[in-house]
C-alpha cells in the first residue's frame, strides 16, 4: 500500500479547494495537483470532479475519502502518543478568538507560555468570524458560549457576567436610568446579536425585555466599549472587557443590581484520541494564569 498523495487528497476534501490545501500544506499549488492527479492514475478512479467555482467527491471519491480519514487519524493518533512522551512541546500554535478576547485575556496568557516553552511560537487569528478549525489548520479555539459541533470538544475556562456601563461625561449630562424601562429614554450602543433594539435584563428572578434604541450597532464587545468610553451611550460590556477602567472611575455601572447574564469562554479543538502537547501546554497555562 502506497501512501504518497492520501494526505494530500484528504486535505484537498477538508479544505474545499486545492488552492486552500496547497496553503496549508506549504506546498505549491502545482504539486498539490499534481500529487492528486498521480493518486487517481494509480487508483484508476477520479476522486474528484474540478471546477472553477466549486469541488465535488464522486461516489468513489467520498468512499474512498471516509476510510483514508480513518487510517490517517490512526497515523496521527500514533504520532501523537509518542510526541506526548517528549517533555517540551515544540513547533507553531495556531490559535483563533474573537477580537475583543484575542486583544484583552489571550497576549498575557501567550506571553508566559512562549516564557515557559521557548521553541514554541503562536500564531492568532483574531476575528468575529467562525474558523472552521479543520479546513483552515486552526489547533485550538476560545469560543463564547455553547458548543454546537459535535466533532468538537469543548473546555471551560472562563465566565464573566455581563452588565450595562456608561461614562462619567455621558452620565452627567443624561443622568442615570433607575428602572430597565427608563433606558429607552437614553442613547445606547446596541450590540448587533440582540434582536429588534431591544435587552432582556434580569434582577432576582425578575425578568424584563425593554427597548433599547440605538444609533450605534457593533459586532463586537471592544467596539462597545470604546464608544462607551468617549461618551456615546449606554453599553453592554462583559467584566474581563472593563475591569481596569472600573476602577479607574472611568466609568460607571448602570443599573447594577440587574444583569444582562454571563458569558462563558471556553477552548474548543478537534475530538481526537490524543491532545497535542502544544495544545494541552497553552490550556493549562490559561488555567494557571486565570487562577493567579
Amino acid at each position: 500500500m502506497q501512501l504518497d498523495g492520501i494526505d494530500i487528497f484528504v486535505k484537498v476534501v477538508q479544505a474545499g479547494s486545492f488552492t486552500k490545501a496547497a496553503k496549508l500544506l506549504g506546498m505549491p499549488l502545482t504539486t498539490v495537483s499534481g500529487k492528486v492527479a498521480l493518486l487517481e492514475k494509480r487508483l484508476g478512479v477520479t476522486l474528484l470532479h474540478r471546477t472553477t467555482r466549486k469541488l465535488n467527491l464522486t461516489e468513489a471519491g467520498e468512499a474512498y475519502f471516509r476510510r483514508c480519514l480513518r487510517v490517517l487519524d490512526e497515523v496521527e493518533a500514533a504520532e501523537k502518543e509518542l510526541t506526548t512522551k517528549r517533555s517540551e512541546p515544540e513547533g507553531t500554535l495556531r490559535i483563533t478568538s474573537t477580537i475583543d478576547v484575542g486583544h484583552i485575556i489571550l497576549p498575557p496568557i501567550t506571553k508566559e507560555y512562549l516564557k515557559r516553552y521557548p521553541k514554541m511560537r503562536v500564531e492568532l487569528v483574531a476575528t468575529n468570524r467562525l474558523v472552521d478549525l479543520i479546513s483552515e489548520g486552526v489547533d485550538l479555539a476560545i469560543r463564547i458560549g455553547s458548543l454546537k459541533d459535535s466533532t468538537m470538544v469543548a473546555r471551560r475556562f472562563l465566565e464573566s457576567q455581563a452588565s450595562l456601563w456608561a461614562n462619567a461625561a455621558y452620565v452627567k449630562k443624561n443622568g442615570l436610568p433607575k428602572h430597565p424601562r427608563d433606558l429607552e429614554k437614553h442613547q445606547c450602543i446596541s450590540f448587533s446579536a440582540e434582536k429588534n433594539n431591544t435587552i432582556r435584563l434580569s434582577r432576582q428572578g425578575e425578568i424584563q425585555t425593554v427597548a433599547f434604541p440605538s444609533r450605534i450597532v457593533v459586532d463586537d464587545m471592544e467596539s462597545t466599549k470604546a464608544f462607551v468610553m468617549q461618551g456615546d451611550g449606554i453599553g453592554l460590556i462583559p467584566q474581563f472587557l472593563c475591569e481596569e477602567e472600573a476602577k479607574q472611575g472611568k466609568i460607571v455601572p448602570v443599573l447594577p443590581q440587574w444583569t444582562w447574564g454571563s458569558l462563558n469562554l471556553s477552548f474548543v479543538y478537534p475530538a481526537q484520541r490524543f491532545v497535542a502537547p502544544k495544545v494541552q501546554a497553552f490550556i493549562e497555562c490559561a488555567l494557571k494564569s486565570l487562577k493567579d
